[in-house]
């Protein structure tokens, strides 16, 4: 079994690595503070257009759209050195890695040519509203009505838990337009302009970083949309809200891969610190297991990603990013956990160890803050659900 790159791919690779330390931004300006995920500073728009200019951006995409035209590994290869190294590509991540490619796959050419490149070149920011009160891992069960009125759709409702609303241009809204289907089905995609009047939003804090603003609940009141501001076919969304999963959930799994090995880096170091019995946490056996139980899991992490992928490149379908969703998320929370276990009362202080793509803040607030990424993409609930059916072939209850 060959486990590794062929020789044009690597040819990519130092081509991509040499153009990466020439013109990323330094790490104290990449781990700037941003105010949400649609925060676009002067420096993170400049870093965008200079990706997108350079064909960097979207590397599989072709070069009018900010590409190359990569092949699927030549795009592995990217993401795994932007992550090895914590580059962002976008400050706004939702805006590159999943309204664009659902703009692409499903838009117009006026919504392509309206706000696909705009998008890529920073011009633009997005939030997307999909989370409800009612209706959060159930995205089925949203109840947040659009009524075809003549030329425009009137939309009435409410998001919540919408990232970087209050900061966004343009919103991806999931909506009802036929209460009469079944709640698979009458579900339609808008494009709404947050200047819209009607549309308000709330921004709360998260309850680990006070001062950091992204959860919005975004209410619309007689909200008019533009009937050409439908993305898709009416009533038929569903397939855009898991184009939209997919895109997320792709994206998702190399980051979690890095951050569990840097984990792994950071219980190491940790071994060299006294624990609750003043002796180093290294000299304790169970620590050291521990240690060794989640080094097996980081790598067990990112050989199932390739597993994956190496399915994809072969043409058939793979069920690995439901698992590499749940695994690397949890694999991440737990690991933070025993790091904060192992130093008892001092990992309510101590600062994780080390660069990573985590704010800044000790075990404890990492690991409160580690619950958020259970969340994205599906819930840990809903990924077993969706294991449990298409991988295991469990029957529903």
């Amino acid at each position: 079994m060959r486990l590794k790159y062929g020789e044009a791919e690597e040819r990519f690779r130092e081509e991509l690595v040499a153009w990466l330390e020439e013109h990323a931004p330094p790490p104290e300006v990449m781990r700037r503070p941003k105010r949400s995920s649609a925060d676009l500073s002067d420096w993170s728009r400049k870093w965008q257009r200079t990706l997108f200019e350079h064909g960097w951006l979207v590397p599989g995409w072709p070069p009018e759209l900010g590409g190359r035209n990569a092949s699927a590994a030549e795009t592995m290869i990217y993401f795994e050195e932007l992550s090895r190294r914590e580059i962002h590509r976008s400050l706004n991540p939702q805006g590159i890695g999943i309204v664009a490619p659902s703009i692409r796959d499903y838009g117009t050419p006026e919504q392509q040519e309206r706000f696909l490149v705009p998008t890529l070149r920073a011009e633009i920011a997005w939030c997307i509203g999909m989370s409800e009160p009612g209706a959060g891992s159930d995205l089925a069960s949203l109840s947040t009505r659009a009524v075809l009125d003549g030329d425009r759709f009137v939309v009435n409702g409410q998001k919540v838990w919408t990232s970087g609303a209050h900061q966004a241009d343009w919103c991806v809204c999931f909506v009802r337009t036929d209460p009469e289907a079944p709640k698979h089905k009458g579900i339609s995609a808008l494009l709404i302009d947050m200047k819209t009047a009607g549309v308000e939003c709330r921004p709360f804090p998260e309850l680990s970083e006070p001062d950091y603003l992204d959860f919005n609940e975004v209410f619309f009141t007689d909200a008019a949309v533009p009937v050409e501001n439908l993305l898709g076919e009416l009533h038929h969304g569903w397939a855009i809200t898991q184009g939209s999963l997919a895109h997320e959930r792709a994206m998702l799994w190399i980051d979690y891969a890095y951050d569990a090995q840097r984990c792994v880096q950071s219980l190491i170091a940790l071994g060299e610190q006294p624990g609750p019995n003043g002796a180093p946490l290294r000299e304790d056996a169970h620590f050291r297991d521990t240690v060794a139980n989640f080094y097996v899991d980081a790598q067990a992490l990112m050989l199932l990603g390739y597993r994956g992928f190496s399915k994809f490149m072969r043409g058939r379908a793979s069920p690995e990013h439901s698992l590499l969703k749940l695994y690397g998320s949890e694999t991440v929370q737990r690991c933070l956990a025993a790091g904060m276990e192992a130093q008892g009362a001092d990992g309510l202080d101590t600062t994780v160890y080390g660069p990573s793509l985590w704010r800044e803040g000790s075990w404890a607030v990492q690991w409160l803050r580690s619950f958020a990424g259970t969340i994205p993409g599906g819930t840990s609930e809903i990924q077993r659900n969706i294991i449990a059916e298409r991988v295991l072939g469990l029957p529903r209850r």
